[in-house]
């Protein structure tokens, strides 16, 4: 069956260090990126960005990748051809009572997480500013004692905090500090990923996917395989741990782009 699909995360998967297209994962410029979307484009393979950003940061993106598709804050949208549709449940889109992200600050609980997890956890800055269907912290806490907190609050029962992987800004007390996101209406990169999967006509086995953490791996659920790159695995025990309960996962050897890189050539070398 061919390949028709590949769903990837951007920060610590396709993008190098600092975010670049053009830098490996120590920051020397690379050209695996550009190879990888170059076999995709040859082999009529859509790419599809599943990224915690703000919608404008991933729709730039996907621009320059020349894709019309994406899914941005963490699951809670998708976009295919121009066509915006919200995952988030029928309680949690923009609306007279003003955006998600907002309505969920007005309700306490993310102070609620600074006073539970103090020195642990706090705003992704500044790229926790503008968002629209969610909120972005970094940290390390235990997500499952995070989300019991909320599910305590009177407005939190329809949202999810969840673990969206390591990330390279220092924090202080902190080794190794994770992004975290605050979604409502249930939405996730998994659910997001069968969506798109469902309004394109792919079947699993004409898709892939590659990530870097445990929210990524949901699309394992969804594609015929799923892809860890090197540099998740190794920085992020967790994830290790839950790699297990999926038998269709592999590991690359390459981190980062070159990881995809290796997703996509290994995969279409198959075929």
């Amino acid at each position: 069956m061919a390949l028709r699909c590949l769903y990837t995360d951007l920060d610590g998967t396709l993008l190098g260090r600092f975010g670049s297209l053009f830098a490996d994962a120590d920051g020397n410029f690379s050209r695996s990126q550009a190879l990888m979307l170059e076999a995709c484009h040859r082999a009529g393979v859509e790419v599809v960005v599943m990224s915690g950003r703000r919608e404008a940061q991933v729709l730039s993106d996907s621009r320059l990748m020349g894709q019309s598709s994406y899914i941005y804050e963490a699951g809670c949208a998708m976009v295919i051809d121009r066509e915006r549709t919200f995952l988030t449940g029928d309680g949690w889109v923009p609306d007279g009572r003003g955006n998600p992200a907002d309505r969920i600050v007005a309700s306490g609980i993310p102070d609620l997480l600074f006073d539970r997890f103090a020195g642990r956890l706090e705003w992704h800055a500044p790229w926790h500013e503008g968002r629209v269907l969610s909120l972005l912290f970094r940290g390390s806490v235990d997500v499952a004692a995070a989300n019991e907190l909320i599910a305590s609050h009177p407005d939190g029962a329809d949202l999810r905090f969840l673990d969206n992987g390591a990330i390279s800004r220092p924090m202080e007390g902190i080794d190794v500090a994770h992004a975290y996101h605050l979604v409502p209406g249930g939405a996730s990169k998994g659910r997001a990923v069968g969506a798109h999967m469902r309004a394109r006509g792919y079947g699993r086995g004409e898709c892939i996917a590659a990530g870097d953490s445990i929210e990524d791996l949901g699309a394992a659920e969804h594609v015929g395989r799923f892809f860890c790159v090197a540099n998740g695995y190794e920085r992020d025990e967790p994830l290790r741990i839950a790699l297990g309960a999926f038998d269709n996962v592999t590991v690359t050897e390459g981190r980062m782009g070159d990881g995809v890189y290796e997703a996509v050539v290994s995969t279409l070398a198959r075929r």
